[in-house]
Formats: structure tokens, sequence, C-alpha cells
């Protein structure tokens, strides 16, 4: 999140990038949007990560001098943000006035893992502080509706660390699986490739005798597929939600 910076001289904050209007449109032989701007940021992220963000590579896209982008946005940091409503634009939003709150939850959580797959870096965006864009602001909200209200959670600090949770699994979630997706890309090995070479190793480990919860885990527990396993983590939290905010 972009914080507001001191224009020249006034010492009043500049307005963040959501308030400030756009610039009327010019004659140009690569006319620019914020819009434009952000769809060819987006664009070269999804095929080469953020390291491929800049003003003057997103210009470059557009076929436009970099100096014009700064009449849209101040800062790559600026563009960034922009980035990530872009893709909460993208997720459908809980619906506060039907069904139970852990389908609602449940339905978003899955459908920002989705985008998250789509878009790659999104993940390395998520978390720290609250996005602010008018997309993600109203994630929040409906979220935060969706529960409110509901039997055992009139009260909102109650709300709050229920969300919370929620958006904790995810960020943990997604990222951890995206890492696995690089990991793959780096070493050119998928994940039964990795075990088969890691295996020898792991089994001698395991062979010491002093790892014997994680020798059972190994050799006993089912590895379901990533969807299952999203699934399954995402049951455990909000059950547990619902076991420490009971029905009165």
């Amino acid at each position: 999140m972009t914080a507001g910076r001191p224009d020249d001289g006034t010492g009043e904050p500049t307005p963040l990038i959501w308030e400030r209007p756009e610039p009327p449109r010019r004659p140009a032989p690569s006319p620019l949007s914020r819009d434009r701007i952000v769809h060819a940021a987006v664009e070269l992220a999804d095929a080469d990560g953020l390291e491929a963000v800049s003003l003057r590579k997103v210009a470059a896209a557009l076929d436009a001098g970099p100096m014009r982008l700064y009449r849209y946005l101040s800062t790559k940091e600026e563009l960034l943000d922009l980035m990530v409503d872009a893709v909460y634009s993208e997720i459908p939003a809980p619906d506060p006035a039907g069904g139970d709150w852990r389908d609602a939850l449940r339905s978003f959580a899955r459908d920002t893992r989705r985008a998250a797959l789509r878009h790659e870096w999104f993940a390395d965006l998520l978390g720290g502080r609250p996005h602010l864009g008018p997309h993600a602001l109203a994630h929040l909200e409906a979220a935060l509706a969706t529960v409110h209200g509901a039997p055992g959670f009139d009260d909102i600090d109650a709300v709050l660390p229920a969300v919370y949770s929620v958006q904790a699994y995810l960020i943990g979630a997604i990222r951890q699986e995206i890492a696995e997706l690089r990991a793959e890309r780096t070493t050119g090995m998928n994940e039964r490739q990795w075990q088969a070479a890691t295996g020898p190793y792991l089994e001698r480990m395991l062979a010491t005798g002093r790892y014997p919860t994680l020798a059972k885990a190994v050799r006993d527990a089912t590895h379901p597929d990533p969807d299952t396993a999203f699934d399954a983590g995402l049951d455990h939290v909000l059950n547990g939600i619902a076991a420490c905010n009971p029905e009165k």
C-alpha cells in the first residue's frame, strides 16, 4: 500500500492513486490510460514476474515514452497497487446475503487461489498492510459482512480474527504452492522427480530413529493433490473458527 507523499512545497499530502482523477486524454499515436498501463504491466508480470515490471518496460510495451506514464501514476509502488486491485477485480466477492458463512469464505478462498495461480506474482504482494484499492476493499467488506451477524458472530471483535485467520491460511497456502511451482521451473524437476532425487538421503535420516513421527508421515500418510490439500487445510481453519464461536 502506497502512502500519500508531500507535494512540492505545500506540505499537504498528495492524494493516493485511488483518489487522483484520470488525466484528460490527449491526441497521441499511442493513447494511454491507467487501464492500458495496468494491463500492460500485468502481462509483463504474468510472463516474467515482478522483476520484469518497470515504468520504462511498461512504456516500451505501450510504444510510449516513460515520462508519459508519470501523468497517470507517480511511482512503481502505485503501479503495483493498481495491478493488485486489477487481480481483485477478477475474483468474485463473497455474497453476504446468501448461505452459510463458511461456504462463502470457502468459495472466496478457492477463487483467490485460482487468481493467484493465473498471476503468480500476486502472491508476492499479499500480506502486510491491507490493500486499499476499491476492489480489494469491496472484497474485505463482503468477507466481513458475510460473517458479521451470523450465529456466534454478533460482536465485530469475533468477526475480525475469523476473517483474518482465513486470510492468513490463504496467503500461506498460496505462497507455498507457488513456491513449489517456481522450484519445478528452476530445478527442472517436478515433485516426484525431486522426491526420487532426495529419497535416499531422507531414508538414511529416517533410519536413525530420531524422526519417528516424520517417518510415519512420509511412509503412511496420504499425500493428496494440491486442490484436495488446499481444501482440507481450509476446512480445518473454518471448523476451528466455528468451534471458537459456537451458536448461542
